[in-house]
């Protein structure tokens, strides 16, 4: 298994419930493959330009151990979901 990092944007002006709902889908593929780790909630920040007429977003940021084959899953999930405005997963060993 090898250790990732992933960072989510999500949109700045979500129901608290409605966010944890968008996160839990990304922690159930997870928890499904690997290892949840750390969680980082950065809360409201500005972006560094306008995205979807947005120009903050709240940011979390996701630590997870896991098989290489669950990262399409997890990127699949994060593309089809409206409340999330950009993500990326990165390799933390490479």
């Amino acid at each position: 298994m090898n250790n990732y990092e992933m960072i989510v944007i999500l949109k700045p002006n979500l129901e608290e419930e409605l966010k944890k709902d968008v996160l839990q889908r990304l922690y159930d593929v997870i928890d499904e493959h690997g290892k949840l780790g750390e969680i980082e909630d950065w809360g409201n920040r500005k972006l560094a330009y306008e995205i979807q007429k947005l120009s903050e977003g709240n940011y979390v940021l996701i630590n997870f151990e896991a098989e290489p084959s669950i990262i399409k899953e997890l990127e699949r999930r994060a593309q089809i979901t409206d409340q999330i405005i950009k993500y990326l997963v990165v390799n933390k060993e490479s």
